[in-house]
């Protein structure tokens, strides 16, 4: 896959979307916040990085495996401030469909590249800015907002630097759309600096970066999309003694923790082959017990609402 200079065209191979002119992550970072579990895990991210969605399998795992001993803390990364400052390459949106659709294939996830044609997005700042007012307001329903509109810009084609998509995404999570509103104009933007500030202090040129950290302040680094096994792995660097939680892997149990699940995800989760992860998801689609949505690079499947 040919290189270039726009952040939003990412290597699968490597599993980063990395913003330009970019360096390795710096061997020194700063003094954590307090640690309430026995690991943090610092994930920076960005609401249209693509490599971050193909990842959302492996973490999902790791919340159901080990949420108990993990404590996650959010950042957004800036990944794309506007179209103005690339230095050549790709130039315009447009040029960013194709590498979507191609993305979506690599990762097994469904990605539509078309909302790059019909309603490209200026900038990842605005939907970054909204999770920071989200999180203001209540930290789980955050990262479902988060979840929300990364399923609105990846499967629906939908602008979410537009304030109605915004809006929507925060209504249907059950967060104060107002007071969201009236966070994201305001305090938001602070943390949001903060957090790009904060990036840059720890040497975070790209997408996903996971710290792995614990009480006595070691580290270990995941850096762009990996097998479960390196998250996994990371943990018992730092804990040897912490053990994988099992959990009820009944679709039932899964649906009632994740409300939506694409076929890699129900696979990972169930950790049942594939092809028949799907044709079990079709089976209960059939049977009228899930929704299906359906776009040209994979599907999402939901609790169907009686």
């Amino acid at each position: 896959m040919q290189q270039q200079n726009n952040p939003l065209l990412c290597d699968p191979e490597t599993g980063i979307c990395e913003i330009p002119g970019s360096t390795q992550i710096s061997g020194g970072i700063g003094a954590v916040s307090t640690i309430e579990k026995p690991i943090k895990l610092i994930y920076f991210t960005d609401p249209i990085c693509s490599s971050c969605w193909g990842i959302e399998p492996q973490l999902r795992k790791l919340k159901l495996e080990y949420g108990d001993n993990i404590e996650i803390d959010y950042r957004m990364g800036g990944l794309l401030p506007d179209w103005s400052y690339n230095s050549g390459g790709i130039s315009k949106p447009s040029d960013v469909a194709h590498h979507w659709d191609e993305v979506s294939v690599y990762y097994d996830m469904p990605i539509d590249g078309e909302v790059w044609l019909e309603d490209p997005l200026p900038s990842s700042y605005p939907p970054s800015i909204a999770f920071k007012a989200a999180q203001m307001q209540d930290h789980h329903k955050a990262i479902d907002f988060l979840r929300m509109i990364r399923e609105m810009v990846f499967l629906q084609k939908k602008n979410i630097t537009r304030w109605e998509n915004l809006g929507l995404a925060a209504q249907k999570v059950g967060l104060d759309t107002t007071q969201l509103k009236k966070d994201y104009e305001g305090d938001a933007k602070i943390l949001f600096e903060e957090d790009l500030k904060l990036a840059r202090e720890w040497g975070v040129r790209g997408f996903p970066t996971m710290f792995f950290i614990d009480a006595a302040g070691k580290k270990k680094v995941v850096y762009g999309s990996k097998p479960y096994s390196a998250y996994e792995e990371a943990i018992q660097q730092l804990q040897p003694d912490l053990s994988p939680k099992s959990y009820n892997k009944d679709w039932t149990v899964l649906f009632a923790t994740y409300p939506s699940l694409t076929a890699r995800e129900f696979s990972e989760l169930t950790q049942i082959a594939r092809t028949e992860a799907e044709n079990l998801l079709e089976e209960l689609t059939n049977s009228g017990k899930l929704k299906k949505l359906v776009t040209k690079n994979g599907s999402l499947w939901t609790l169907k609402e009686h």
